[in-house]
């Protein structure tokens, strides 16, 4: 760590000037404008910054409150790393998860930085090296979960440390509205007024505008810098398959990737110890993850996925925050998500490293009927609605022939105006629209009929067994099987007819009331259509391959295959040797570019993304040398 101490007191010398250009809390942190790009190769192997990334940073030392919204991979963690590599004091971050905080604090401490974190999972002799370290002043960053910030005297020490700095991480935790809501964040309000002079940084990967107005009001952030990047996320490519002998279509999936790592969601505790055994029989190393699991066992389980140990991972949605894996290179939900938020979130946890994922979605209209029992059940109307509409917001994802892209942005109030984003099933295999005059004529007519009759709305799969002849208990309880419409779709399947159901709502010729009976109406343009007998244009739901999609490439870095293959090898064993993850040596992305620029000497491998000095002294020798090897091999073919 010499090296750092004297990086840090040459910085603390050069920078410690204070502007007081922003607000009066600038006095107490500024630092006069640095350069970042300096330390940010030596320590993190970059020789660029991530977009707003350098923005962040500068307000920050400039003693400004900050709230940055940066999607999944964005680079969140290194706008409040670097500041603490230059400031004076101690910089501490709150973080939900003790996953979280031990996968970043190896990850500091794999680039010479001095870090440490306090939880429970530390051992006697850990905890009073920590404590020691922090007292005598050699930790630059220190990781706490909310609840233990205040426990005993940690924040009259914390007062004796010179606190330079505040990171909320995962801060959208902190709000009733979202969707990871944890009680003890609201404590940190009472942080706040312990430190008021010290800036504030609130980090998030995922809110909607309502979401990040109660993070800047729970934290009470003065004047905040606000960072919000695109949701959008190049290198991940979006696809929904109309779920069709399950297990088949998942195992198909994986055959034709047999060495990627990556993650299968499913709304069950069941469901993912039962698909796990099954694709341990089909001898795809799996295991499960789920809340139900005792602590030791489901620590064991992420920590082997982590290790690359197993490739899969099936798992509610008890399992994600804590998952720092870059190279998760496939995300499938077995199961409908509830909402968009989870959705997006989840599939965020792929490509993390900017490579190539595939994001897959088995969509069933039973898996609808699932989700709206369970919404049944809650007790509060309010609840219901919020969840009924949420669901139709997936469901109309699920369904739309838009481009995934567009849909899933529009949620979070972004436009995406870019003509076919080339990285989703609806652009690259766009569905085939056919003349559905008939079909809409004759459900819009059977709505009409219903109406006419009865006096009420009814809902769609009422409208659905009409069509289809059923006999329910509820079609004879209303004399409906004397309408007119009543058999008229026999020749088309109940889950067609929901389907066409859905986009005629999408479409505006129906509207679906948000009640407790989500119920369905001609709206005026269904009005004008049906009795207009205007053409109205259809999309058939296609059957999309599992094999791997060779069109989605955003985000490859080619390289020698080979050489990379053995570059993971070299990986694994010195991550196992240290007990650590593979990608806390180096990332994937890191691998592929030594791999392509194959480089042999100790400057040339500097040169490679994320490799920084300490790395390069750690490391170095031995990638260099299996580089050489390897070039030798090929040179002598």
């Amino acid at each position: 760590m010499n090296d750092e101490s004297e990086f840090l007191s040459a910085q603390a010398e050069a920078h410690l000037a204070a502007k007081g250009n922003r607000t009066p809390r600038a006095l107490h942190s500024g630092i006069a404008s640095p350069n970042l790009l300096s330390p940010l190769k030596r320590y993190f192997g970059y020789s660029t910054f991530r977009p707003l990334q350098e923005e962040i940073i500068r307000d920050s030392l400039a003693g400004r409150d900050v709230f940055a919204l940066l999607p999944t991979g964005g680079g969140k963690s290194l706008c409040f790393q670097l500041p603490a590599l230059i400031r004076n004091g101690l910089t501490i971050v709150i973080s939900p998860l003790i996953a979280l905080m031990k996968d970043q604090v190896d990850s500091l401490r794999a680039n010479g930085i001095a870090a440490a974190c306090l939880n429970s999972s530390l051992e006697g002799d850990e905890r009073r090296a920590a404590w020691r370290d922090l007292h005598q002043g050699r930790i630059r960053l220190l990781y706490v979960a909310p609840e233990r910030l205040f426990v005993g005297t940690l924040i009259e020490e914390l007062k004796q440390w010179n606190l330079g700095a505040v990171a909320v991480d995962e801060a959208h935790c902190i709000s009733e509205w979202g969707h990871d809501f944890r009680p003890e964040y609201r404590k940190l309000s009472d942080l706040r007024a312990q430190f008021p002079n010290v800036p504030f940084m609130a980090l998030t990967a995922t809110a909607t505008e309502r979401v990040r107005t109660d993070i800047l009001t729970q934290l009470n952030l003065r004047d905040p810098a606000t960072y919000v990047a695109s949701f959008n996320r190049p290198n991940l490519n979006y696809r929904v398959l109309p779920k069709a002998q399950t297990y088949s279509q998942i195992l198909t999936f994986l055959k034709s990737r047999p060495t990627d790592s990556g993650i299968i969601y499913c709304a069950s505790r069941n469901g993912t110890e039962s698909l796990a055994a099954k694709l341990n029989a089909d001898r795809i190393a799996t295991l499960a993850y789920h809340a139900g699991l005792d602590n030791t066992t489901r620590s064991r389980n992420q920590e082997r996925f982590l290790r690359d140990e197993v490739r899969v991972i099936c798992a509610t949605v008890a399992f994600g925050m804590g998952i720092n894996k870059p190279n998760v290179r496939f995300v499938i939900h077995h199961d409908l998500p509830k909402n968009l938020e989870g959705y997006y979130q989840e599939t965020g946890r792929a490509g993390r490293d900017g490579l190539p994922a595939e994001c897959l979605l088995l969509f069933s209209p039973g898996d609808v009927a699932k989700q709206i029992v369970f919404i049944d059940e809650k007790t509060d109307e309010q609840e219901r609605q919020i969840a009924r509409r949420q669901l139709q917001q997936m469901v109309h994802y699920a369904e739309s022939p838009e481009c995934r892209r567009v849909d899933l942005l529009r949620y979070f109030g972004e436009v995406y105006s870019v003509l076919g984003c080339g990285a989703c099933d609806n652009c690259l295999n766009p569905k085939a629209a056919y003349d559905g005059t008939i079909q809409a004529q004759k459900l819009l007519s059977c709505v009409y009929r219903i109406r006419e009759k009865s006096g009420f709305a009814v809902g769609l799969n009422h409208i659905v067994a009409v069509l289809t002849a059923s006999a329910s208990e509820q079609v004879l309880k209303w004399d409906h099987q004397t309408l007119s419409t009543y058999g008229i779709g026999r020749d088309t399947t109940r889950n067609e007819w929901g389907a066409i159901g859905r986009e005629l709502i999408r479409l505006g010729f129906l509207q679906q009331e948000s009640g407790k009976f989500p119920t369905v109406s001609l709206t005026e343009a269904g009005r004008t259509a049906l009795r207009e007998r205007r053409k109205i244009s259809l999309t058939r739901q296609r059957d999309v391959p599992t094999t791997r999609n060779q069109s989605a490439k955003r985000g490859e870095i080619e390289c020698d295959e080979l050489l990379f293959e053995k570059l993971r090898r070299l990986r694994k064993r010195l991550a196992d040797e240290q007990g650590v993850p593979p990608y806390i040596v180096f990332g994937d992305t890191s691998l592929r570019y030594m791999a392509n620029a194959k480089p042999i000497t100790d400057s040339q491998l500097l040169d490679v993304p994320g490799v920084g000095e300490t790395k390069l002294r750690v490391y170095g020798e031995e990638f260099l040398t299996e580089i050489r090897e390897h070039v030798r091999l090929q040179s002598a073919k």
